[in-house]
């Protein structure tokens, strides 16, 4: 099943998200308006909103609550990508300038804000206490994520430990509560909402180990983001922490140096040492790991087009290209 076919299992939830975000997202501020406008035309995969609605029909949601929850994690992840720009010195994202490039670094952390408390309110009109403890809990724990990245940045010492805790907070996180989230909306058994959990953290774990190849094997025009990305920002990622243990000693002080300094001086250089020392092929593995185990998650729910969606969406995670 493709991506296109996921997405046309919940086409009329995902319509609904849409009209969701926009409205949401408008204001009587004029700028907040103008730079909610940017990130939405901006696009994107909409990969949360899309796991949501799906855990949500598979978990045998009737409702509507399904798409503002659907929603609100869009939102949640949409803040968190303005202040990263910020913190990041981002100018591109998705091949198009940054929210911050456009606008500015004050009104894009601010703007931010209001995207996250925007999210709050809409998750306090479900009037469910469980769901605003889970997002209560996720958007912490997000954050310390984003700090624990500031303080492994330009750390060539960073260890494979130090740098999965950081993928669990700032992405796996925000998957793992939506699918939650999902369930809880559906009434469904604590067994099933843990299921689903489950499922979503090892879903966002793999997503981002599959981003952190492609940031040195991928096309840039597909992708929107230039190779290196990361390196330039001196954040050691799985492929260069494999490669700094097993490549040469000439390659570890190559690499050393670019994480603790940044730039892209010796790119080349630093991918041909990853892929000699399978290090991409070492990160894609553990991707793989990652995906199978969100895919026995899934063992927790009845038979039905969703649940294969689901599956669809643990594959997609590690065959993509962009």
């Amino acid at each position: 099943m493709t991506l296109d076919e996921v997405r046309a299992l919940v086409r009329s939830d995902l319509a609904s998200v849409d009209r969701v975000i926009r409205e949401r997202l408008k204001s009587v501020v004029p700028l907040v308006d103008q730079v909610a406008e940017h990130i939405i035309a901006g696009g994107g995969k909409r990969l949360r909103p899309l796991l949501v609605v799906l855990a949500g029909r598979a978990c045998g949601h009737t409702g509507q609550a399904h798409v503002e929850a659907a929603a609100f994690i869009e939102f949640i992840h949409t803040a968190t990508l303005l202040h990263d720009d910020v913190v990041d010195g981002s100018s591109k994202r998705r091949g198009r300038d940054t929210a911050n490039e456009v606008f500015g670094n004050q009104a894009s952390v601010l703007v931010g804000d209001f995207v996250y408390s925007r999210a709050f309110q809409m998750m306090a009109s479900l009037r469910s206490q469980r769901v605003m403890e889970i997002m209560a809990d996720a958007t912490n724990v997000i954050a310390e994520g984003e700090v624990l990245q500031l303080m492994n940045a330009h750390d060539p010492e960073t260890t494979e430990e130090r740098y999965l805790e950081v993928i669990y907070r700032k992405t796996a996180r925000l998957f793992e509560a939506g699918a939650q989230v999902a369930a809880v909306l559906a009434d469904q058994t604590p067994e099933v909402q843990s299921a689903l959990a489950r499922f979503g953290r090892h879903l966002g774990t793999a997503y981002q180990l599959i981003d952190d190849v492609l940031d040195y094997r991928s096309d840039p025009a597909e992708r929107g983001k230039n190779l290196g990305d990361d390196l330039a920002e001196g954040k050691p990622t799985l492929p260069l922490i494999y490669t700094l243990r097993t490549a040469s000693e000439s390659d570890r002080a190559l690499i050393r140096s670019a994480i603790e300094k940044g730039g892209l001086d010796h790119l080349d250089a630093i991918i041909e040492a990853i892929e000699s020392s399978g290090g991409l092929e070492y990160t894609m593995q553990m991707a793989r790991q990652e995906s199978e185990a969100s895919l026995s998650a899934l063992s927790a729910l009845p038979d039905s087009d969703f649940k294969k969606g689901l599956a669809a969406l643990a594959r997609f995670a590690v065959e993509r290209t962009t």
